[in-house]
């Protein structure tokens, strides 16, 4: 599988990010690189879940695609609107769950870089800035949702484009991504310097046998799935 050097050159550059809300980082360049790939003109419907500052869904927007971005924060949804409207560009920034928001609707693609990170909490935070990144002690609380949910929010030929480490099991998306009909395959891997919250984890990752003895390094994975 390809790899990256994480260089976007489609990347929007100078995003405003209010207090709280997940700064883009080697995860949402990858999957900036993933989406560069795709057939994203106009009269292509997008659905970004967990828009964070709205980088992805900007970068979708500038190639002409009608994109509907949803968050379940209000400081990511103000961000996300903010840098939008900076741009001139038009985004449909909605606050809430995705699966309530998007309820009824279907998308040429779906694009999500949902909160992985494995925790001590077996339920994801319902407030704070943790919500961006934290997901259950498995850290696939959101995955196992959106592998479930893909089927009925893609149209026939769509695409979901998810980004996530794989200390959560790249092999058990693909695996229930299959289950749920989609053709689904690993397309990016890059590897990054753990940032500070595993650091923090470190005792806690390496007793549940999620990372080894001093490791330092995470590989991301982008996995691309379509529906036939």
């Amino acid at each position: 599988m390809p790899s990256t050097a994480l260089s976007v050159s489609a990347w929007p550059t100078g995003l405003i990010t209010l207090t709280g809300v997940y700064q883009p980082q080697a995860d949402t360049r990858l999957l900036a690189e993933a989406l560069t790939h795709e057939d994203l003109g106009p009269g292509k419907e997008l659905l970004e879940i967990g828009t964070g500052t709205g980088a992805l869904a900007l970068q979708a927007a500038a190639r002409g695609a009608r994109v509907t971005a949803v968050d379940v924060s209000w400081p990511a949804v103000a961000t996300a609107r903010l840098n939008a409207f900076r741009r001139r560009l038009p985004l449909r920034v909605l606050h809430g769950d995705y699966e309530t928001r998007a309820a009824g609707s279907r998308f040429d693609m779906v694009v999500s870089n949902p909160p992985y990170v494995p925790a001590p909490e077996s339920r994801p935070p319902s407030r704070g800035s943790a919500r961006a990144w934290d997901a259950g002690r498995d850290g696939r609380a959101v995955i196992d949702r959106i592998c479930a949910d893909a089927p009925a929010l893609l149209r026939s030929g769509g695409i979901l484009l998810m980004v996530h480490s794989a200390m959560c099991g790249a092999g058990e998306t693909l695996d229930r991504l299959a289950g749920a009909g989609l053709a689904a395959e690993v397309t990016l891997t890059a590897t990054v310097p753990w940032g500070p919250v595993l650091r923090s984890r470190r005792s806690w990752l390496e007793g549940q046998g999620l990372a080894a003895e001093a490791e330092e390094w995470e590989e991301l994975v982008v996995i691309r799935a379509q529906r036939p």
